[in-house]
């Protein structure tokens, strides 16, 4: 009997032992070698190794490089600055308005990234409802200003969710402590809560930074004269096919998202004592009256908030079914219809997409987390680091690194579906390694060791402990995943073939042909999809 059992607790440690190598050699193959082959395609030229790509690359795209950094640091500083707003009103108020605030967040922050360049230019553009028919103004909403204004508007929901999900755990024993020994509540806002916020937003800011400077789109729509590198490396390999030149301007992108992504790590760890883990000890589940003029001032910001999303899908819904003809402004289907013809296969083979990348990226997420807590060594480590890399690096860098990859050699998947999905799978496996990590961490470690006393397998001990108390993680990288693929652009519109078509690079053709009718009609199927989805995993999660 002891053999039998032997045998089976053998066999289950060589499971184990396979599942590990078969996670490695995903890694290696979909995260470590596009990257590789994206910088020694920067090297090579005919077989043999050559500098001539990066010969004048800084002095030519000087300019470029210039206005990425320029453009991602006012959009980072002030979507910074109007999230903390938007989160502090959250915290300070009200639960019916943090509930009304948590969703109109939820629902601008998975969002398509160009409804928020549609809802410009209809608003603020040369013939724009505001600028021209009400103000009567001609401003040309084209330039850098209009770059910087499109990436606020699109990450402005992003960093009040996030700063507001660290904000309310801010220790409330220190604010209690401040008005206990006498400080007023100006005080205690200057002299605690200000402070405290600090690390956070500049997080926020380093993150905001990163996502800007990887933004091509925003350029195309609305740029105008003026571009950026992102910009210029997509359209570099689109228009001219040179996949050198590319992979070397895109280098230039990867070093100063690097360091901003390393200041992000240090500096929001930094002072992470002062925040609760306990959620009733938090400052969003205490009260705190702050001064009136404070409030006011965030009030405002926050209900401007409100008023331009309203304002933003007010037009998209206007524009995908109102026309303005001679007779003045009619109803029509004509873009509905038109979607219908091309448009619900692209949806139908989309969600497919979205749902095989969402479940194997949260189940390879999930499981390096659980290595990486078994085996503890540098080794695990470094297998972390690179499935974190993808999610850090520009999209543009990685699909262009899965088209030099993938397109000969060992393994060919150019014009398949399995690139796009493999591509977004990998994307975002760090989010299940980070959300897995903090579930394990209050996991009882004397569990498992009974279970092994007990004689249980390794693989035994991750399927009847470990993966039931992981299922908050599955879910929240699963729909991470599944909302990335609905909506990004960057790293696939390299990937797609002629007739297998995503949801997103539609909207991002029909936008850039100027057919903003069609393209509000995708924007609000995809926005649909996606917050239907995100709500039902959202109330599952909270039952678990």
């Amino acid at each position: 009997m002891n053999g039998i059992r032997d045998l089976e607790i053998k066999q289950d440690n060589l499971l184990y032992k396979l599942i590990f190598l078969s996670v490695i050699s995903g890694i290696v193959a979909f995260c470590f070698y596009p990257i590789y082959q994206i910088i020694r395609t920067s090297f090579i030229d005919n077989g043999e190794f050559t500098l001539k790509f990066y010969h004048g690359i800084f002095k030519d795209n000087y300019q470029l490089l210039f206005n990425s950094l320029k453009t991602s640091f006012f959009s980072a500083l002030i979507t910074s600055i109007l999230g903390s707003f938007i989160a502090f009103y959250m915290i300070f108020s009200g639960k019916i308005i943090k509930k009304f605030y948590y969703y109109l967040l939820m629902l601008s922050m998975i969002s398509p990234p160009f409804i928020f360049g549609i809802s410009y230019i209809m608003l603020f553009g040369r013939r724009g409802l505001i600028t021209y028919k009400i103000l009567g103004l001609h401003m040309n909403p084209y330039g850098l200003h209009g770059i910087v204004m499109l990436q606020i508007l699109g990450e402005v929901s992003f960093a009040a969710f996030m700063l507001y999900e660290i904000f309310k755990n801010v220790d409330y024993s220190l604010i209690a402590a401040s008005r206990s020994l006498g400080a007023t509540p100006w005080e205690t806002v200057k002299r605690v809560i200000l402070p405290l916020s600090v690390s956070p937003f500049v997080g926020v800011f380093f993150i905001i930074f990163t996502k800007s400077l990887a933004d091509f789109g925003s350029a195309i729509i609305i740029g105008g004269r003026e571009s950026t590198l992102a910009t210029e490396a997509y359209l570099t390999v689109i228009g001219e096919g040179n996949m050198q030149k590319a992979a070397a301007m895109t280098l230039l992108l990867i070093i100063p998202a690097l360091i901003a992504f390393l200041l992000y790590r240090k500096i929001l760890l930094k002072n992470s004592t002062f925040f609760s883990e306990n959620k009733k000890n938090g400052l969003g589940d205490n009260s705190f009256e702050i001064p009136f003029l404070l409030k006011l001032v965030l009030g405002m910001a926050a209900w401007l908030f409100v008023v331009i999303v309203l304002l933003q899908y007010g037009t998209i819904l206007f524009s995908g079914f109102y026309n303005s003809t001679s007779h003045g402004i009619e109803f029509t289907l004509e873009y509905l219809e038109k979607f219908k013809m091309s448009g619900i296969k692209v949806f139908v083979r989309t969600i497919i997409y979205a749902f095989i990348a969402g479940f194997f990226s949260a189940i390879i997420g999930i499981l390096i987390a659980y290595y990486n807590r078994d085996m503890k060594g540098k080794f695990i480590k470094v297998v972390e680091f690179f499935a974190t890399l993808p999610y850090i690096i520009p999209g543009t860098f990685f699909g262009l690194g899965y088209i030099l990859a993938f397109h000969s050699g060992w393994l060919v998947l150019t014009g398949t579906a399995a690139i796009v999905i493999l591509n977004c799978l990998f994307r975002q496996v760090s989010i299940g390694i980070k959300t897995g990590d903090a579930i394990l961490e209050k996991i009882n470690p004397n569990i498992e060791k009974a279970a092994r006393d007990l004689g249980a397998g390794k693989m035994n001990i991750f399927i009847d402990i470990i993966l039931p108390a992981l299922k908050p993680a599955f879910l929240i990288s699963f729909i991470n995943c599944f909302i990335a693929t609905m909506t990004t652009i960057g790293a696939v519109i390299f990937l797609i073939s002629p007739g297998a078509n995503v949801a997103t690079v539609l909207l991002f053709n029909y936008v850039a042909q100027g057919e903003y009718g069609v393209a509000s009609i995708v924007a609000i199927a995809i926005t649909l999809i996606t917050f239907t989805l995100n709500v039902i995993v959202s109330k599952a999660a909270k039952r678990i």
